[in-house]
């Protein structure tokens, strides 16, 4: 079974609220709540992949040294197995938009298991609720 390396993030605003985005239709999990990140590309670390894909997905842009490593996810899916790193980042430029997602929302950690997620995403939650 070959592992899929991706990024995701946890940003978290000055209220302690986290940012999720809602998977768009046509892609696998549509409707499901998740954190934004994405795979890797090839030569890529885990924080660039996150810092672009911040970028291409909110239209945000922060530093290496803005990011905090939490916590990760390790799910077998149906083709493949997910290993995902999670970052929590509080300092960004910008105003999160969704450019890839159907709609953002900023939410209390308490509150994030009331929201559909993907497999992977589901037992990261409780590292954000000790977090937070």
């Amino acid at each position: 079974m070959n592992i899929l390396l991706v990024v995701a993030c946890a940003l978290v605003d000055a209220d302690r609220r986290v940012l999720i985005a809602q998977r768009p239709e046509g892609k696998s999990l549509a409707g499901l709540w998740e954190f934004p990140g994405g795979k890797l590309e090839a030569g890529e670390s885990p924080e660039a992949a996150l810092i672009r894909e911040l970028e291409e997905e909110l239209g945000v842009s922060t530093k290496t040294a803005c990011l905090a490593p939490v916590s990760f996810a390790s799910h077998s899916y149906e083709n493949f197995h997910l290993l995902m790193p999670l970052y929590v980042c509080r300092k960004w430029q910008g105003t999160p938009q969704p450019k890839e997602h159907t709609a953002l929302k900023w939410v209390r950690a308490q509150a994030l298991r009331d929201y559909p997620m993907p497999p992977a995403d589901e037992p990261l939650v409780a590292a954000l609720c000790d977090l937070l």
